[in-house]
């Protein structure tokens, strides 16, 4: 069973119709034994760092993610879920208020580096919403049979800046290059939505199934 965390945010419904479509046994839940005790774990979510790491820790699941990875279990963080893997993130909820950067809320630490806010330049539209391409760093099980280039469905206001290169599986041109994917052992994200992504990202759900079925 593919355990997707429910912790009071935005998009989880569409994440587990995804992988019920392809055929998955996965379960959204909160339930913190059937989390610990899952082939694999999924954390998704749109919305503010902030808010989401304030419902983590309200719902008791900050430890529980920490444990699944050191575990080995394979864990997938998806754009929310991903940034809040990185160790600090800009997007507080003054931060939103005044489009001002206000540093330091405290993310999972599982990930070195940080979330930043896209840059005001002229032309560029924030939140980036919309299709756009993924260019590989690495070989990646998340990747396998997904050919370079190809265009995943994003929604975000802010960018993940990794520390570690060797971390980097992708990176997205949006006014800047930024690290859109990641991958270290049993830990996968992507700033993309592979729910929202098509047969494209439905094929990377079924890759992350697979190296579930692995483990």
């Amino acid at each position: 069973m593919i355990a997707i965390i429910d912790y009071g945010v935005g998009n989880l419904r569409s994440v587990e119709k995804a992988f019920q479509a392809i055929g998955a046994d996965a379960v959204l839940t909160m339930n913190i034994d059937q989390i610990l005790n899952a082939k694999a774990v999924v954390l998704p979510g749109v919305g503010a760092f902030e808010d989401g790491m304030e419902n983590l820790r309200d719902n008791k699941l900050i430890e529980v993610v920490k444990t699944v990875i050191k575990r080995g279990t394979p864990f997938l963080g998806i754009c929310l879920g991903m940034q809040m893997l990185l160790e600090f993130g800009d997007e507080s909820n003054e931060a939103i208020a005044t489009k001002m950067d206000d540093k330091d809320i405290a993310g999972l630490g599982i990930i070195k580096g940080r979330v930043k806010r896209f840059p005001e330049s002229e032309g560029l539209k924030i939140p980036q919403m919309g299709w756009n391409n993924v260019k590989y760093k690495k070989e990646s099980r998340l990747f396998e049979g997904i050919a370079q280039n190809q265009f995943f469905y994003f929604v975000h206001s802010y960018y993940c800046e990794l520390e570690n290169e060797d971390e980097v599986s992708g990176v997205t041109e949006y006014g800047l290059n930024y690290h859109s994917t990641l991958e270290r052992e049993n830990v996968f994200a992507t700033q993309f939505h592979p729910e929202k992504s098509g047969k494209i990202g439905l094929k990377m759900l079924r890759n992350f199934v697979a190296i579930a079925e692995e483990k």
